[in-house]
């Protein structure tokens, strides 16, 4: 008989979580309903106090988002998953069900740029506070624990820079101090890394990105295990950033395809890195897979793949960085990622453009920096495209 349990990710992306009606459906039905039916005034007392299963309203209870849930949670090798409307209130939502007024972050300073705008402007006027330390320096989580410090909270590989952090060695110095570790996994996804394998207690996902993979639907995720999880779905369930319905249907087909789509970006990634690494007018490239990266032997034993996003500097700065940036023809210009198309954009003054200069720059973000989400064109087009520019 099959292990279950030890299916490999490609198959659990395709088989996890699919919950058929009596009707049989082979896909994954839509349930587009904003509540569920009881046969008795017990049955709903029952349900809503949780002493029975099922559905209630779709706020918090919907088969489809279940089937999310669920496929996600095994891709992650994780016991539970709660579905959001968005990758930000994934973030706020942990937030909110796991801190209160007075308790720390430890977080990296590289880090998505509203991700930072969160923690400084709304955690903050909350009594939450947040020392930002290097992603790749593990001393230094160390040294900013505070008696109150209860998350620590990275990206890897981060946003834009792709730095790599060691997320075991994070997770044991976390856990040494009573805290929790927090991944966020959206340059990855389950298709390349698992960081729960790799001792971290959370992982983060914006499902925008790379597990819908087309650029069509909003949605997050938090995983972990049932008792972490349970009060950020307590929370979801009261305030109610909630996934629809629709969007779940559209992330489950995503999840499908997931594996074969972050093969296909990785292997163009790296060939678009090693090329800008050639040219004349790039001072540097950040990519994983290069040889050049300062974490590439972490990378090569923490991931299966360097993923599909390619940062690099431009000699000339801003001046240079927009101007290539206007004269792509092919590539799209907009700071989403993980798409089928290709994506160009300036983080310094798009999705790192609220932060002030200081932060930019101790993050190592520079005016001449451009970041391209490699999409599934063919490669020798996209570096036709961005020779033309350059």
């Amino acid at each position: 008989m099959l292990d279950f349990e030890n299916l490999h990710p490609d198959t659990l992306a395709v088989r996890a979580g699919t919950l058929r009606t009596e009707f049989g459906e082979h896909s994954d039905a839509m349930h587009l309903t904003s509540s569920f039916v009881v046969g008795s005034a017990e049955e709903a007392s029952l349900k809503f106090t949780g002493q029975m299963p099922g559905y209630i309203y779709s706020r918090f209870t919907n088969p489809t988002v279940s089937a999310f849930e669920q496929r996600l949670a095994a891709m992650e090798g994780a016991e539970r998953c709660v579905a959001t409307a968005s990758g930000m209130s994934a973030i706020l939502s942990l937030c909110m069900g796991l801190l209160k007024a007075g308790d720390h972050i430890v977080s990296s300073n590289s880090l998505f740029g509203a991700t930072i705008q969160l923690f400084n402007a709304y955690l903050g006027k909350f009594g939450v506070t947040v020392t930002y330390v290097s992603p790749t320096d593990v001393d230094a989580w160390a040294q900013a624990v505070t008696p109150a410090t209860k998350l620590f909270f990275l990206e890897t590989p981060s946003n834009p820079l792709t730095e790599v952090a060691d997320v075991a060695a994070i997770a044991a110095v976390a856990h040494s101090h009573n805290a929790l570790l927090v991944v966020d996994n959206c340059f990855c996804s389950p298709a390349l890394q698992q960081p729960l394998k790799l001792g971290a207690d959370i992982v983060v996902h914006s499902a925008t990105k790379y597990i819908d993979g087309q650029g069509r639907v909003l949605g997050g995720a938090v995983v972990g295990s049932h008792a972490v999880l349970e009060p950020i779905y307590l929370f979801l369930r009261t305030a109610g950033p909630t996934l629809s319905p629709f969007n779940a249907w559209v992330l489950l087909k995503g999840l499908e395809t997931l594996g074969i789509r972050m093969k296909a970006h990785c292997e163009k990634a790296m060939e678009l890195a090693t090329w800008l690494e050639a040219q004349p007018q790039v001072a540097k490239v950040y990519y994983p897979g290069l040889k050049s990266h300062p974490q590439y032997d972490l990378a090569q034993r923490q991931q299966s793949g360097g993923g599909g996003v390619v940062s690099f500097d431009l000699v000339g700065g801003k001046a240079a960085a927009w101007a290539l940036i206007d004269k792509v023809e092919l590539m799209s210009r907009t700071a989403n990622l993980g798409d089928t198309r290709t994506t160009i954009t300036h983080p310094a003054t798009t999705s790192h453009g609220r932060l002030t200069p200081e932060a930019r720059a101790a993050a190592g973000i520079g005016d001449g920096l451009v970041r391209i989400s490699v999409g599934l064109e063919h490669v020798g087009d996209l570096i036709a495209d961005l020779q033309q520019g350059l």
